[in-house]
């Protein structure tokens, strides 16, 4: 059994030590399911990193599944998207452009969470085929896969350094933009669909019904489709909207609700003698933990210790 976690940790949003307060309270004094299996363990493999790079952990620690290469920013997340959409790229590069709503601030803009537009299918389509013209008259190929997702297809794309969304999601755009040479043809696409996006008329229809306007599309994902040479991992989302929403109670429920359920089947799988693989992600770094069976003295020592708490190892990530 293999887990990937991301947010397993929250971002720096909601470090402040009256959050975890929170955070600690609403998940329950030790997650004691997670501290059964920790004691348990054998730590295989860290990934060490920092909060600005543009590829967050676990987006790293999948790539590794599929065994990828690419540097940060760079790993073709947008061409896997696009094929689960039924579109093949073949050997064009792909990047994900995200319809997002960029809120205006006295200081930065921020990027809203896409997830919170509210966007149908059909409002969606039509700011699509808008911006269409403008897009393939400048030489990029455009494809519509879902009300979310948008793809853009042009050589270009490449070597092209982008943030991931979970990297932007409710903080200033202007962080994570690189001064990269080829980023200054895209960035230009990207002001005149703005400025087209900006008068359409199913962002007035939107406003009048209390909804954000969709006045931009965010960049990630580029590059070549990539063979997946290794299974990818379950994947556990459910910390992910509380820790970008920098929500500290909701995401310690969130944990609890892990600990109770994937992290419970997992201990119990361990404790079977089958091969258990978890990986936790934060912000900054990522740990692959590999369970390893002990010979029967020991797990009858294990059993008998005082289990771990699991926040140190959660508070590092």
């Amino acid at each position: 059994m293999r887990l990937l976690i991301p947010f397993a940790a929250p971002p720096a949003t909601a470090r402040a030590p009256a959050d975890w307060t929170q955070a600690r309270g609403a998940a329950g004094p030790a997650l004691p399911r997670l501290a059964a299996l920790l004691a348990q363990r054998v730590e295989a493999a860290r990934d060490p990193g920092d909060a600005c790079s543009l590829t967050p952990p676990h987006e790293r620690a999948l790539a590794r599944a599929l065994g990828w290469t690419g540097g940060d920013g760079r790993l073709p997340f947008a061409a896997r998207a696009a094929r689960a959409d039924g579109l093949d790229s073949g050997e064009v590069a792909v990047a994900l452009a995200t319809p997002v709503h960029l809120e205006l601030e006295m200081q930065q803009v921020r990027l809203a969470d896409p997830a919170r537009l509210e966007l149908s299918e059909q409002d969606s389509r039509a700011l699509f085929e808008a911006a269409r013209a403008l897009v393939t008259s400048a030489g990029f190929g455009f494809a519509f896969g879902a009300a979310s997702r948008w793809y853009l297809l042009h050589e270009s794309l490449a070597e092209l350094a982008t943030a991931s969304l979970d990297r932007a999601i409710g903080r200033s755009v202007t962080t994570w933009q690189r001064p990269e040479p080829e980023a200054g043809r895209i960035r230009r696409l990207q002001s005149e669909v703005q400025m087209l996006l900006h008068v359409h008329p199913v962002n007035a229809a939107r406003e009048a019904r209390g909804l954000a306007p969709v006045n931009s599309v965010w960049l990630s994902g580029c590059g070549v489709a990539q063979h997946e040479r290794g299974p990818a991992p379950a994947i556990d989302w459910r910390l992910r909207a509380p820790a970008l929403a920098g929500d500290a109670v909701a995401w310690g429920q969130a944990w609890q609700a892990l600990d109770a359920g994937p992290i419970a089947a997992l201990a119990a799988a361990a404790a079977r003698g089958e091969a258990v693989e978890l990986i936790l992600c934060g912000e900054r770094s990522g740990v692959t933990l590999r369970v390893r069976r002990r010979p029967a003295w020991q797990r009858l020592a294990l059993r008998l210790a005082a289990p771990p708490a699991p926040w140190a190892l959660l508070e590092s990530l």
